[in-house]
C-alpha cells in the first residue's frame, strides 16, 4: 500500500515501468495491459487450482500509487464481479405468462352473459351487475329529467316581488292556514243553513263588483264570515248584517280608499242603521281577537297561476271557478291552498291544457292531481250547474267580454268522469 511520502504523478501524466512519463492520451492502453492483470491479484480473484504464487510466472510490480479515486474504482469492480458469480450460482426460476383476463359484460336488453378477453382490467361489482339486471327487467331508460323552471326569474329586479323571501313566505302560509281555519258550524247554527249562506255570498260578490274593490277584500270577507259563524250563533235576521260588517272590516284592512259605512247601508237597502253596523263590526273584531292577517285562497291563487304560466283566459277561468267555490259551504272543509290548487286544475281541464298537472305545479302547490280530485269535482259540478242556478251573478259576471266570457266554456264533466273511471280501474 502506498504511503503518504510517496510522490503522486499528475493526472495528465503517468509513469511506465521504467519511470518514463506517459502522456494522458496513452493511459488507456497501459491500463488495458499490465494494470488489469495486477487488479486480478489485488481483488483475490485467482481461481481455485492455480499454481502457487512462487511457481507462477513473475509479474511486473505496479509502481502507480493507489489514490482515493483509484481505490474506489478497484473496490467497485470487485463488487460487480462478486455479484456476477452469485447470480450464476442461483437456480433459474421459470416465469409463467400472465393469462388473459376474462371480463363478464351484461347486455342491458337481455340477461345473456358474454365473455370477452382483454388485456385491460375492468372491475364489475355485484352492485353494478344487479343494477343492470334490474334496469333491464323494468325497462328503465336513461332519460334526462327536465329541470323545473324558476318562475321568479323574471321578477328578480322587482323589489316588491320579494324574490329572495317568496319561498319562505309561502311555507309560512302553508303552516298558518291550518291554525285559523273555520270549523264546520252549520250543525251548531239554529236559524241559518247552507242555502242562506249561498244567497248571502252571491249578494256580497255583487256588492264587491259594484264597488270595484280589490279581490283580496272579497276573499278576506268570506274568511271573516265563516270564522265568526263558527264561533258565534247568529239569528237569521242578523246574517246580512254580519256580511255587511265583515266586508267593511275587510275593506278597511285591504283597500286604500275603503267604502264608507253609509255606502254599505245604502247598498243593503237601509235594512240596518249605522249604529247596528258599527256595533256588529266591534263584535266581530272582538270575537276574532283582531286576527285578520291570514292566508286566504287569493294569496295561493296568485302564486299558483304564476306556476301555471297562465295567460289571461286561464286567469279569468281560475277566478271564475274560485268564486263559485266561495258560494259552496261544502268547500269550507278544504284548506285555502287546496281550494286554489283545485281551481287551477279545474280550469286546465276546462281549457284542455296538456298536461293537466305539471311538475312545476306539483312542486309549488304541494299537491298531486289525485289529492285534488275530490275538490275539483265540486268546482266542475258548480260550473255545470251555474247556467240553471237561481244564484247567477258569478256566472253573469264571467260571461262578460271584459272577463273573456270564460263562463260560457263547456264544463269539463266528461273529462272528470273519464279521469274518475281511470282512477277506479
Amino acid at each position: 500500500m502506498a504511503t503518504k511520502n510517496q510522490v503522486t504523478v499528475p493526472h495528465h501524466q503517468q509513469k511506465t515501468e521504467g519511470g518514463a512519463v506517459v502522456p494522458k492520451g496513452k493511459q488507456k492502453n497501459a491500463a488495458d495491459g499490465k494494470h488489469r492483470r495486477a487488479l486480478g491479484d489485488i481483488g483475490n480473484l485467482v481461481p481455485a487450482g492455480a499454481p502457487p504464487a512462487a511457481e507462477a510466472k513473475p509479474q511486473h510490480q505496479i509502481s502507480r500509487p493507489i489514490t482515493g479515486n483509484f481505490g474506489a474504482q478497484l473496490l467497485a469492480n470487485a463488487q460487480v464481479q462478486k455479484k456476477a458469480q452469485i447470480r450464476e450460482t442461483k437456480p433459474k426460476v421459470s416465469v409463467k405468462p400472465k393469462p388473459a383476463e376474462v371480463i363478464i359484460e351484461i347486455s342491458p336488453d337481455s340477461d345473456e352473459v358474454t365473455k370477452k378477453r382483454s388485456s385491460r382490467k375492468k372491475v364489475h361489482t355485484m352492485t353494478s351487475v344487479l343494477t343492470a339486471r334490474s334496469k333491464a327487467a323494468s325497462g328503465i331508460n336513461h332519460k334526462l329529467i327536465e329541470p323545473i323552471p324558476d318562475i321568479d326569474a323574471s321578477d328578480a329586479g322587482d323589489q316588491l316581488a320579494v324574490v329572495d323571501y317568496i319561498e319562505e313566505i309561502y311555507k309560512f302560509y302553508k303552516i298558518s292556514e291550518n291554525l285559523s281555519r273555520p270549523g264546520d258550524y252549520m250543525e251548531s247554527q239554529m236559524e241559518i243553513n247552507a242555502k242562506m249562506r249561498a244567497i248571502l255570498a252571491d249578494w256580497l260578490i255583487e256588492v264587491h263588483h259594484k264597488f270595484e274593490l280589490m279581490p283580496e277584500s272579497l276573499y278576506l270577507t268570506f274568511y271573516i264570515i265563516d270564522r265568526y259563524l263558527s264561533m258565534k250563533k247568529v239569528l237569521r235576521r242578523e246574517l246580512q248584517l254580519v256580511g255587511v260588517s265583515s266586508m267593511l272590516i275587510a275593506c278597511k284592512y285591504e283597500e286604500i280608499w275603503a267604502p264608507e259605512v253609509n255606502d254599505f247601508i245604502c247598498i243593503s237597502d237601509r235594512a240596518y242603521s249605522r249604529e247596528q253596523v258599527l256595533t256588529m263590526e266591534k263584535e266581530i273584531l272582538n270575537v276574532l281577537e283582531w286576527s285578520l292577517t291570514v292566508p286566504t285562497p287569493y294569496m295561493f291563487l296568485v302564486r299558483f297561476l304564476k306556476a301555471a304560466m297562465a295567460d289571461k283566459e286561464m286567469e279569468h277561468m281560475v277566478f271564475f271557478l274560485a268564486e263559485l267555490g266561495l258560494m259552496q259551504y261544502s268547500m269550507i272543509k278544504y284548506r285555502p291552498s287546496m281550494v286554489a290548487a283545485s281551481a287551477v286544475y279545474a280550469a286546465r281541464c276546462v281549457l284542455k291544457k296538456s298536461p293537466l298537472w305539471t311538475e312545476t305545479l306539483k312542486r309549488h302547490t304541494g299537491f298531486s292531481d289525485a289529492q285534488l280530485f275530490d275538490c275539483v269535482q265540486i268546482l266542475v259540478r258548480c260550473h255545470a250547474e251555474a247556467p240553471q242556478d237561481k244564484l247567477k251573478f258569478v256566472y253573469k259576471k264571467y260571461s262578460s267580454v271584459e272577463l273573456g266570457a270564460v263562463a260560457l266554456n263547456p264544463p269539463a264533466m266528461q273529462l272528470i268522469e273519464q279521469l274518475k273511471a281511470l282512477d277506479l280501474n
